[in-house]
């Protein structure tokens, strides 16, 4: 059963990648937030660093729509159990890229499903009258899309200014919402797998005020706030009610400068199974403080390596925690730093030296884009399908990183379909209760990998083998 919900709301996207719409939309969601909107925005795709500014940009969570772990009902149900004032959903790529022909998981097919008219946010460095086949182009490839404006982005002045909106107005009848001036101060640094996450600039705030600022004089925003208020009303299914249970476990996550990739559903989904979630600083913290599980997400511990080496007591207390069989996960950036070393730019750091193994950032990916995972039935949680029957699964890897010089037999709890993974066969190295691998998990219907983990830790704790761990097929 279902309801009509009114859900004010517009989405952001481009006619391709670097036409600025990340940071257009970081600025949107401030002015919004600055009226006293309560503003909610969306990612579509498995990002992490684009919903962190998006996040502090508007003072909520940040929530990724993604058609590669998600259904499509979940999608909407998803979106539709987090409403506020406006919602703001920031695409991917340009408005039709996606894996599929007929465009069914591009931003289009997203904006598609939720019935969500779309601002196209254009580069118009070099252009004048050819902004005009541009946005019609935009508009005949699925027709179904509602594109209710665009905002010219990289604007050289006046004069420029004018010609485009001359010609936009004489070949299309879509309304410019916005000309925004090129300007240093509308452009965040970026590193190798895309913009400096927010967690990692002691400037962030001041980053976010700069770029509200000019969005501000640039964008008529009470357009786009009757862009997003004509949205027409969505059909979502009823919340069901969920108790949270009492916390009986402790899973310490690591969240500082060097580890910020999580999903805020995820971190949810810990407090949902019974766990209070333990914030943990690798940098600065000297001891682990008493958990019954460890989780350590991806991030960019390679510019943190130094401070991450120095922290000698930490990185000791985990190797000897992990020896003696504390259940740990760790993605990415966490198999890394639980690696014997990082190494990048001609320097090589000591870490926590649980994997044996080093890893090692090269100049291109060794591992992007979507994955697909099959469990092999020896890892140590419990199978995603007691019987133990092998079942596909996706995630999706974005790392520079490699694990070089892996010496021992160890089992690897998950054989990759698609993808690179850790030898372009396995992936999820398992030493000990610890399952370290390069691709990101997603705690969705398909993958309830946090309750599965949560059980598994809570069965340690009371002493006991939670059945279907490390006993199901395959090698």
């Amino acid at each position: 059963m279902s309801n009509a919900v009114e859900l004010p709301r517009f989405l952001i996207s481009a006619a391709r990648k670097s036409s600025g719409k990340t940071t257009l939309t970081i600025g949107l969601c401030a002015a919004f937030a600055r009226r006293g909107l309560s503003v909610q925005p969306f990612k579509k795709g498995p990002d992490y660093i684009d919903p962190m500014w998006l996040s502090a940009a508007s003072g909520q969570p940040c929530r990724n729509l993604d058609f590669n772990t998600q259904s499509r009902d979940e999608i909407t149900r998803m979106f539709g159990e987090h409403q506020s004032d406006i919602s703001v959903i920031e695409g991917n790529k340009g408005l039709h890229d996606g894996m599929d022909l007929k465009g069914s998981d591009s931003t289009a097919g997203l904006a598609s499903l939720l019935k969500t008219p779309v601002v196209l946010v254009l580069n118009v460095q070099g252009i004048t009258r050819g902004v005009a086949p541009l946005i019609l182009g935009s508009t005949s490839v699925q027709p179904q899309v509602n594109l209710a404006g665009v905002i010219l982005n990289m604007v050289a002045g006046d004069r420029h200014a004018g010609k485009l909106q001359a010609a936009v107005e004489h070949y299309t009848d879509v309304p410019v919402l916005g000309c925004v001036r090129a300007d240093p101060k509308m452009s965040i640094d970026e590193r190798h797998i895309g913009l400096i996450p927010a967690n990692e600039m002691a400037v962030a705030n001041a980053k976010v005020d700069a770029i509200a600022d000019l969005v501000t004089r640039q964008v008529d925003l009470d357009a786009l706030l009757e862009v997003g208020r004509l949205a027409p009303a969505l059909d979502i299914a009823p919340a069901t009610p969920r108790t949270r249970p009492r916390a009986d476990v402790r899973i310490g996550v690591a969240q500082d400068s060097a580890f910020g990739f999580y999903y805020k559903d995820d971190l949810e989904a810990f407090e949902n199974a019974g766990c209070e979630v333990v914030p943990i600083d690798t940098l600065s913290d000297q001891y682990l403080p008493e958990i019954d599980g460890l989780f350590i997400g991806g991030g960019f511990p390679e510019t943190q390596a130094a401070a991450l080496e120095k922290n000698l007591s930490l990185r000791s207390e985990i190797r000897t925690a992990i020896q003696n069989d504390l259940p740990t996960y760790a993605e990415c950036g966490g198999l890394m730093y639980l690696s014997r070393s990082i190494t990048w730019q001609g320097m090589r750091h000591e870490m926590v030296g649980a994997i044996p193994g080093d890893s090692v950032m090269h100049a291109r990916p060794q591992g992007r884009g979507y994955v697909k995972l099959s469990e092999t039935g020896k890892g140590p949680w419990p199978l995603r399908d007691p019987v133990g029957r092998p079942t596909v699964f996706a995630a999706h890897e974005f790392h520079y990183s490699s694990l070089d010089n892996f010496e021992g037999e160890y089992p690897f709890a998950f054989r990759v379909i698609r993808g690179k993974g850790i030898d372009g066969k396995s992936d999820g190295t398992v030493v000990h209760n610890l399952v370290a691998g390069f691709a990101h998990l997603r705690d969705v219907e398909a993958n309830r990998w946090v309750g599965r983990f949560v059980d598994f830790v809570r069965a340690c704790r009371e002493g006991v083998q939670p059945a279907n761990a490390r006993t199901g097929s395959g090698s």
